[in-house]
């Protein structure tokens, strides 16, 4: 009996030695990539944040922390922060305010007139900005099946992208979650908006790869980002679940997710829409631009 009780005892200290070991040799990884940014940044990725997400630091405050960090633009900002942005050196890499909201959208010609009205003022704006990229959504289904909403949106898209392509913006649509955060939207999945983009077989629309949402619909992240980023202009980070901070306390590895974007020779913009549960905001950003700077 002595002898059984020492092998288990062996065995518990070989079992608890090697997983603390593991847990040690796999830690510093991630952590490292905690610390906060002091070298300057490597320059493969084009960083950028979603101001939304930091709305309680006051937008001039936030511009000059941002560019502190070395990020080069700010996400869904509109003609009345453009002033600011210009101010601190940043760009506005997803420009918004012509949508009318997440709910009503291309997919239903009911509102074709109003946001064909909106997109017809809004993209000449960008343009004469200096910027590029013009958000917009597909909408909620209301019982609408897949032919019904390709179909819609192209009608209405149709009507305002000549417009965009002689002013050279893109019209980038958002792929969000059905499951979680925006019930009964209808582009909730990669190939639902890819389909839409051969539809509509112009260089001018896009999609915004939303990592967080498309986790949440579908997962298998990488492969999607693989097999659709030819129809891919714009990606969002965030953790999953919660859409907090994007470290260890999350599902998602990030580094082989920016890593995989960065193979398929994407130089777009990367932007951070997390919202932060930590009480110094801008250590969690910079800690997020730390881990997707490869």
């Amino acid at each position: 009996m002595g002898t059984e009780q020492s092998r288990r005892n062996a065995l518990k200290t070989i079992i608890t030695g090697s997983a603390i070991l593991g847990l040690s040799s796999a830690l510093p990884t991630y952590a490292s990539e905690m610390e906060p940014v002091n070298a300057p940044l490597k320059g493969n990725v084009n960083h950028s944040v979603c101001r939304w997400c930091f709305s309680g630091i006051p937008l001039d405050e936030l511009c000059a922390a941002v560019k502190g960090m070395g990020l080069k633009a700010m996400d869904l900002a509109g003609p009345a922060d453009w002033p600011t942005l210009k101010k601190h050196g940043l760009y506005s890499s997803m420009c918004n305010g012509a949508e009318i909201n997440l709910t009503d959208g291309w997919n239903d010609p009911a509102f074709h007139p109003k946001l064909i009205e909106n997109y017809t003022k809004m993209i000449p704006l960008v343009a004469e900005a200096g910027y590029k990229n013009l958000i917009c959504f597909s909408g909620s289904r209301r019982g609408k099946d897949d032919e019904t909403g390709w179909n819609n949106c192209v009608e209405g898209l149709k009507q305002v992208i000549p417009l965009a392509e002689k002013h050279n913006v893109v019209l980038v649509m958002e792929l969000l979650n059905s499951k979680v955060d925006h019930k009964d939207y209808q582009c909730d999945h990669t190939a639902w908006g890819a389909e839409l983009a051969k539809r509509l077989g112009s260089e001018n629309f896009k999609l915004l790869y939303d990592i967080y949402h498309m986790q949440i619909d579908e997962g298998d992240v990488i492969h999607n980002i693989r097999t659709y980023h030819p129809y891919i202009a714009h990606y969002h980070t965030a953790g999953v679940p919660g859409r907090n901070e994007i470290d260890d306390t999350q599902e998602l590895f990030y580094p082989a997710i920016i890593k995989a974007i960065l193979e398929t020779g994407f130089k777009g913009y990367i932007a951070q829409e997390f919202i932060p549960k930590q009480k110094d905001k801008l250590q969690s950003l910079r800690n997020a631009i730390k881990i997707c700077d490869l």
